[in-house]
């Protein structure tokens, strides 16, 4: 315990000079991709499901519990383009000491041609980058329970390497009775130990989280509100290279928005709402909708689905599979493939 601290405090120093960065102005961006499907299938970003799946501690370490241990997940995303991405991990519970678990999280961004400045090919390179997973969690009392996940991060883009590392640090509320659950995180405070180039160190954008999953008393529907980026509360940006939302498209006149129109649009960026139908305990059905995602990447004349998400999960024997497809933009959306299993099921002998 001593030694996530440790380095939660060093990272934690050495990240101050971030503080006001703006999401998107820092390296590793690919830790901000979610990996499981159950997450994307409720918008995209949740911290606070306590279920049996290792992948959930990747969004907040305060998730990683009894439940997970001896489990083993492996997320599969078929991104855009040629890109790829998932994650592999494994949790184990230690008596008296607490849970933890290891994994890596790596992104694949394909097969590229290397040509000269006069066009000429020379080649082919590759990029690819690589966070690896070393998360603890242990209970306070019965309700709460606080986690931290260090993450060593590797980047290699065609000649180019960085290395640097993060961590992210939990706590988390779990009221049985009521069924309520709330999480605070702090995602992805780190420092660049190694740039890209030898004098250009970087920034590494982090994440400030609140969430709440609440489920229905009488109903099979748990619904989950999660509030991202609240560092910073600007997250609206324009765009010059398309109409103005403030813009007619038809008439081309400008439609001025009250001062209420234009805080409930910076509010609704943070949150991100996610529903939950379980119809029994081996199979559920999520819905979500992320607000920001729809507003940066709609084509305004199509809007269509862009920023809802769907997903499933069963088990079969002793495996749990999941899927989810997420709406980013008119071109195509992301389907998100997991895997999970007990290791030690396979192990139990047969009662006499």
């Amino acid at each position: 315990m001593k030694f996530f601290a440790s380095v939660f405090i060093i990272t934690f120093v050495y990240s101050l000079s971030a503080f006001c960065q703006m999401g998107g102005s820092g390296v590793y961006q690919f830790l901000y991709l979610t990996n499981a499907p159950r997450v994307a299938a409720l918008g995209g970003n949740n911290i606070t499901l306590n279920e049996s799946d290792p992948a959930l501690a990747y969004q907040n370490p305060a998730l990683l519990n009894d439940s997970m241990n001896k489990h083993f997940a492996l997320n599969y995303v078929n991104y855009f383009s040629d890109i790829n991405y998932g994650y592999a991990g494994y949790a184990m519970n230690l008596p008296k000491y607490g849970n933890v678990s290891v994994g890596i999280h790596h992104i694949n961004y394909g097969k590229f041609q290397s040509a000269d400045e006069a066009g000429t090919i020379t080649g082919k390179f590759y990029a690819a980058e690589y966070a690896f997973n070393l998360i603890y969690s242990r209970n306070i009392d019965t309700a709460f329970r606080f986690g931290i996940n260090i993450k060593p991060v590797l980047s290699v883009l065609e000649h180019y390497s960085s290395f640097g590392i993060v961590t992210d640090a939990g706590i988390s509320y779990n009221n049985l009775k009521r069924q309520f659950a709330a999480a605070f995180v702090i995602k992805n405070f780190g420092i660049q130990i190694k740039p890209y180039s030898t004098s250009n160190y970087e920034p590494i954008d982090f994440d400030i989280q609140l969430g709440f999953t609440k489920k229905l008393k009488h109903a099979p529907l748990r619904i989950s509100i999660t509030a991202q980026h609240l560092e910073n509360w600007k997250l609206t940006f324009f765009n010059p290279n398309t109409a103005s939302n403030d813009t007619d498209l038809i008439t081309n006149e400008t439609r001025k928005k009250s001062k209420l129109a234009k805080k409930s649009d910076e509010f609704m960026r943070h949150i991100i709402i996610g529903t939950e139908i379980i119809f029994f305990k081996n199979f559920y059905v999520g819905l979500g909708y992320n607000y920001q995602r729809r507003k940066e990447m709609l084509v305004e004349t199509r809007p269509f689905m862009v920023g809802t998400s769907y997903g499933f999960g069963f088990r079969v024997s002793k495996f749990h599979f999941s899927y989810a497809r997420a709406a980013y933009h008119l071109a195509g959306a992301s389907n998100l493939f997991s895997i999970s299993t007990n290791i030690g099921d396979f192990y139990k002998k047969e009662v006499q």
